[in-house]
């Protein structure tokens, strides 16, 4: 699925994204998760990270594609694990939502082509990105993870390194388990 074709690849983003910025420790273990509203191309809506407050924790999933064809040979085994694990995530209540620079089209390739079952949200500007700190290079934000519990607090954070560019998927697993939605119910009956 990793393509040595470069059609495509030296768009307007690279350019703007070109110069590398190292990924930076600035949003703290606890503090609350930056807001946005990006498009999730795969439901066809417009995704809020704050409409998940009080609801379901959140893992927010920074991945590099460049173009439809053209992935991050660190982030396409870690994009595929996820795919495959989203149930999973399902089952614990947590929400996976994957943020890659790819625009509406492109976006709409890459979940046809990898059968994307979690949502894809896109940023083609490299926003998000950059709001959450996890660097650049080469026109696509770095990889890097994010588990947003429902209070909309920053319960763990990974962020990209050569010798560990994603956080593995069971890593995520656990943490996430950690982190699962309670119901209201359950919640009243731990307070009690």
């Amino acid at each position: 699925m990793i393509s040595t074709n470069i059609d495509g690849l030296f768009n307007e983003r690279f350019f703007q994204n070109f110069l590398p910025i190292p990924a930076s420790n600035e949003i703290k273990i606890g503090a609350i998760a930056p807001d946005f509203l990006i498009t999730d191309v795969k439901n066809q809506r417009q995704v809020r990270l704050l409409e998940y407050r009080d609801k379901q924790p959140v893992l927010l999933y920074f991945t590099r594609i460049f173009t439809e064809h053209q992935y991050c040979p660190l982030c396409y085994p870690h994009i595929i694990a996820l795919n495959e694990n989203y149930e999973e995530f399902q089952k614990l209540g947590v929400e996976v939502l994957t943020i890659a620079s790819t625009d509406i089209k492109q976006s709409q390739r890459v979940i046809e082509d990898l059968g994307l079952k979690m949502p894809l949200l896109s940023d083609p500007s490299c926003f998000y990105g950059g709001l959450y700190h996890v660097g650049q290079a080469l026109g696509a934000p770095l990889p890097a993870q994010f588990l947003v519990d429902r209070e909309g607090k920053i319960q763990y954070r990974h962020l990209f390194s050569f010798l560990s560019p994603n956080a593995p998927v069971e890593i995520l697993l656990n943490i996430a388990a950690r982190y699962k939605s309670i119901s209201k119910s359950e919640l009243q009956l731990i307070a009690n």
